[in-house]
């Protein structure tokens, strides 16, 4: 699977570089996903730093990437829309402590019972969702104040910029790996954009940015400005879709014109200072009271964000245990997000989780260790602190141009010739998948949604899989002996195996090759040794586990239980388990 990406083992070069380059693609995601959740973009870049580090140190898989996620942010813009940003911190740390408690509990494991066609639809539909995210940055703001599509020659240097980009991370593995590609291709990218962007301003530059070749400055200019454009717009009112930059409404020209220049090209940087906790923070100045109000408020944004983060998280885990062909550990997994969540939210950030797209690029690159993600994050830290100008002449084109290389490995493309080769319920389960991935952009109950289909389907399947073999023995006795497996759907076709009333006086029924899965099972068999007894009838169960027999408890005194056939038994001994 993802032949694209190559299974290649951990070291420090490996590690330092593919954690550099990963750092470069971190900036615009997580500033992007602050804007989604409403926040400051620095919440964003905290938080990822603080997230990336901890995980990385505590977590169960080596050189996955975690950070400020788009799952989570689209999860508390509400949260920061109705209630303020300072509901968002608790909120998170509360996220962590259910999480850790999940850890602790060992349920990391029930990852393994995704099956395979869920996992390959949730790898296709995030592909599409990377892919689909990109579009974005193609994006700039029009003089109305909406974003618009690049046109024109603007866009003919964007997407040459990209391919050069696409050229270089594909073809430079071909001469040499002594350098990960995606960096080479980055730094080159780089230097034409700059070289194309000192020349000055043409007739076809973009329209309010001052750059030929949109950098990563020129996007947060552009989101700072189409929030400014959204206030000036709605006033004070809050709006219905709190993480949209496009206006709803109409606005004078004068109005959005002085919108979009309140906001200079230097507001627009990603610079700051260390973090520091967030009830020490003094632009915090009324913080939420430690109450049980409190609490109810922000009870349900963390439940929701500890199930999404773990469930992404384990799923990006289990998609890089697969690259790699190793094992990560769930549930420290589990502990170590749950973790980073709550010292994220004390330092004022919004929470995150594994990153499948970067995670992808660190493993494209040859990060194999922790050490990569380490490097992620504190040189993320440095952008903020020290780099900030020179992060921001990056040109967006570059790391468009990487993501797209990620949405081609990512994509299984075997998907497209296996229709006619798998059963068509597991194909409609891919898709499902797959189409709720993509237009509902909720990684989680997708996943969640495939899980319960596929169980439906299973059930649905084994139902009809129960029959018996009919026969007497010499004392005339009649044997049913049952095959396939007995639980809750096959119960109504178990039942139907028996002619009670024609039956002999003595009816055996063996167990040897079927298993009692459930309680509805052992009701079942309650229910026919009710029968058999009603018509004056002897039942006896042989191969059948002490376990049932003990549950037996309205047929206990009515049939004879024989073991002593069977020293290998073993049906229904996991039952209770």
């Amino acid at each position: 699977m993802l032949d694209y990406f190559r299974s290649r083992t951990s070291n420090v070069r490996a590690d330092v570089l593919s954690g550099l380059t990963v750092a470069l693609a971190l900036v615009p995601e997580a500033v992007a996903f602050a804007f989604v959740a409403g926040v400051d973009p620095l919440i964003g870049l905290y938080s990822a730093f603080f997230v990336g580090i901890i995980t990385t140190l505590l977590g169960g898989r080596p050189g996955m990437i975690s950070g400020a996620t788009g799952a989570m942010a689209v999860v508390v813009v509400t949260l920061v829309a109705q209630h303020g940003v300072v509901y968002l911190f608790p909120a998170v740390v509360l996220c962590g402590l259910i999480q850790i408690a999940v850890g602790a509990a060992r349920l990391g494991k029930l990852i393994r019972i995704v099956p395979a066609p869920v996992m390959l639809g949730f790898v296709n539909g995030l592909a599409i969702v990377i892919g689909m995210a990109q579009l974005g940055s193609f994006k700039v703001l029009g003089d109305g104040g909406t974003l618009e599509f690049l046109s024109g020659p603007a866009l003919g240097v964007m997407l040459t910029l990209v391919a050069i980009t696409m050229l270089i991370i594909w073809g430079l593995p071909k001469l040499t790996r002594a350098v990960p590609s995606s960096l080479v291709a980055i730094v080159s990218v780089s230097l034409i954009a700059a070289f194309l962007n000192a020349r000055g301003p043409a007739d076809w530059t973009p329209p309010n940015t001052a750059n030929i070749a949109p950098t990563v400055g020129d996007m947060l200019a552009t989101n700072l400005r189409a929030r400014a454009v959204q206030e000036a717009v709605r006033g004070d009112e809050p709006a219905a879709d709190p993480h949209a930059v496009t206006p709803t409404t109409t606005a004078s020209e004068e109005t959005v014109a002085a919108a979009i220049a309140s906001v200079d090209r230097s507001d627009a940087s990603i610079a700051g200072g260390l973090p520091i906790p967030f009830f020490l923070d003094p632009q915090y100045d009324v913080l939420p009271p430690f109450s049980l109000d409190t609490l109810w408020i922000i009870l349900p944004y963390s439940l929701v964000l500890a199930g999404v983060g773990l469930i992404e998280s384990l799923m990006t885990m289990t998609l890089i245990d697969e690259i790699t062909e190793t094992r990560g550990r769930g549930n420290r997994e589990c502990i170590g997000q749950g973790v980073a969540n709550v010292v994220c939210g004390l330092f004022g950030g919004m929470g995150g989780c594994a990153m499948i797209g970067q995670s992808l690029i660190n493993v494209n690159s040859g990060g194999r260790g922790r050490l990569s993600g380490v490097v992620a994050a504190c040189v993320l830290l440095a952008f903020v602190l020290v780099l900030a100008p020179w992060i921001e002449m990056i040109p967006m084109a570059a790391l468009v141009g990487v993501m797209f290389m990620v949405v081609i490995g990512t994509f299984e493309w075997a998907t497209l010739n296996m229709w006619r080769k798998v059963p068509k319920a597991d194909v409609g389960v891919m898709l499902l998948v797959t189409g709720y991935t993509v237009f509902m952009h909720d990684l989680a109950t997708a996943v969640l949604l495939g899980v319960a289909v596929s169980a439906v389907v299973f059930a649905w399947r084994h139902a009809t899989h129960i029959f018996a073999d009919e026969k007497f023995n010499d004392a005339g006795a009649k044997i049913y002996q049952v095959h396939g497996p007995l639980f809750f759907a096959s119960v109504p076709s178990f039942k139907e195996l028996f002619t009670v009333r024609d039956d002999p006086e003595d009816v055996v029924v063996d167990f040897y090759y079927t298993r009692v899965y459930d309680q509805s099972a052992l009701e079942a068999v309650n229910t026919i040794a009710e029968r058999y007894r009603a018509e004056g009838k002897r039942l006896h169960l042989t191969h059948l586990s002490g376990e049932c027999r003990q549950l037996l408890d309205r047929a206990a005194d009515l049939v004879e239980v024989n073991l002593s056939e069977d020293p290998q038994y073993h049906v229904a001994t996991d039952r209770l388990g």
